[in-house]
């Protein structure tokens, strides 16, 4: 599972590639407030709610670039003072997506990850990593494992039940 995050909106004039760029709201402070859309020096791209200069509400953020790779990831979800927080859903350079809650930027809460092989998790997360209650299925065997998570990993054997489905053939 790869982390990628967003970059920030503010970059020394020397490290930009390209030129910044914002429509929308502005507060008496001259800050990005309300609604707005952003690209960024890097070539992300923002669209949302702003309050007080930072992201904040309900947003859309696309990757551009990352060391001039094409990185496709957007996230569509909720933002607090520029971090992920709250429910969204982020699809992944490989074609991965994680739909769920989010706090300080991390997965974190009640979340389904879709892996590029049909795997699913579906359970609960803390600090990004599967931990606590969940169910991992395996797309290939049709098995799962339904119990507890600990720091990303299978953690114990109470509450583990391994279901094999059986298809029938044409």
């Amino acid at each position: 599972m790869e982390t990628v995050r967003e970059s920030d909106e503010e970059m020394d004039s020397e490290n930009e590639l390209l030129p910044y760029t914002y429509e929308g709201g502005r507060n008496e402070n001259g800050e990005r407030h309300g609604k707005g859309k952003a690209r960024l020096p890097n070539g992300d791209l923002y669209e949302g709610e702003y309050k007080n200069g930072y992201r904040n509400g309900y947003g859309k953020y696309v990757f551009r670039k990352l060391k001039g790779k094409s990185r496709n990831a957007c996230y569509m979800g909720h933002y607090e003072n520029n971090k992920k927080n709250g429910q969204g859903t982020f699809l992944y350079p490989d074609g991965a997506k994680y739909e769920g809650c989010w706090k300080e930027d991390l997965r974190h809460g009640f979340g389904s990850y879709f892996y590029t092989n049909g795997d699913l998790y579906r359970g609960e997360w803390e600090h990004d990593r599967r931990h606590g209650q969940g169910s991992y299925t395996y797309a290939a065997s049709g098995m799962s494992y339904e119990g507890q998570w600990f720091e990303g990993k299978r953690s114990g054997k109470l509450n583990t039940k391994i279901h094999v489905i059986f298809r029938s053939l044409p």
